[in-house]
């Protein structure tokens, strides 16, 4: 007799992934990674060159040693700075709810927008965005709104050289355009977390690359 293994929230992951995945495949001018391991897309020219230049001013403003949680991750596995917007500025309002328009996801779900800052010979080295149910910190985030299902980073500036984000499971090495918006689903169709979106922000060799990103939750985020 098999026994079913509970994978906690997978009805949402499942109905999430499905109701953002319709929206994207059914918009022309949003591309999609060609791979059977992951659903990975880029929305071309998402924020305007003043936008982003705005953001980069921002996070110069915000940014701080970026922090993990302790229990999942080695030292220096993420060398980057990173701080949050203040969700109730105007403007980071506004860029908050375009991006859940573009997926079509309810803007509870989702969390704060984070701003990254790389410099030369910093990185963040292959990691899940999705939470890891055995380990500690999930008591906490399983009150927080639950498992991530989306991800939504944007590129902010061109990087001289190195920076790419690499989907190390897939073999994709995309290079930073600015304006971009690059999105993924955390979680397989049938709502597992999926090891194929497994990624790595590869380090910057000359330049500067900065990005923003929002998650989203299959709950209310609080």
């Amino acid at each position: 007799m098999s026994t079913r293994v509970t994978i906690p929230d997978q009805d949402a992951l499942r109905r999430v992934g499905a109701k953002v995945r319709q929206r994207l495949q059914g918009d022309p001018e949003i591309y999609q990674v060609p791979t059977d391991k992951a659903e990975i897309f880029a929305v071309p020219n998402f924020l305007s060159a003043e936008e982003c230049r705005r953001f980069i001013t921002m996070i110069d403003a915000v940014a701080r040693p970026s922090e993990l949680h302790e229990t999942a991750y080695i030292e220096k596995f993420r060398t980057s700075y990173s701080g949050n917007f203040d969700p109730h500025d105007p403007f980071v309002k506004a860029i908050s709810r375009r991006i859940d328009d573009c997926l079509g996801m309810n803007p509870i779900c989702g969390e704060n927008i984070q701003g990254q800052r790389y410099l030369p010979g910093q990185e963040f080295k292959p990691h899940n965005d999705w939470f890891y149910t055995d380990q500690e910190y999930w008591l906490q985030e399983r009150g927080r709104g639950g498992q991530r299902c989306w991800t939504a980073m944007a590129f902010l500036n061109t990087v001289e050289e190195g920076g790419h984000t690499h989907f190390t499971e897939v073999g994709a090495s995309i290079e930073p355009k600015p304006g971009v918006l690059l999105v993924w689903n955390n979680a397989t169709p049938d709502g597992a977390p999926n090891e194929g979106t497994r990624h790595a922000g590869t380090p910057v060799i000359k330049g500067v690359k900065y990005v923003l990103t929002k998650w989203y939750r299959t709950r209310k985020h609080s």
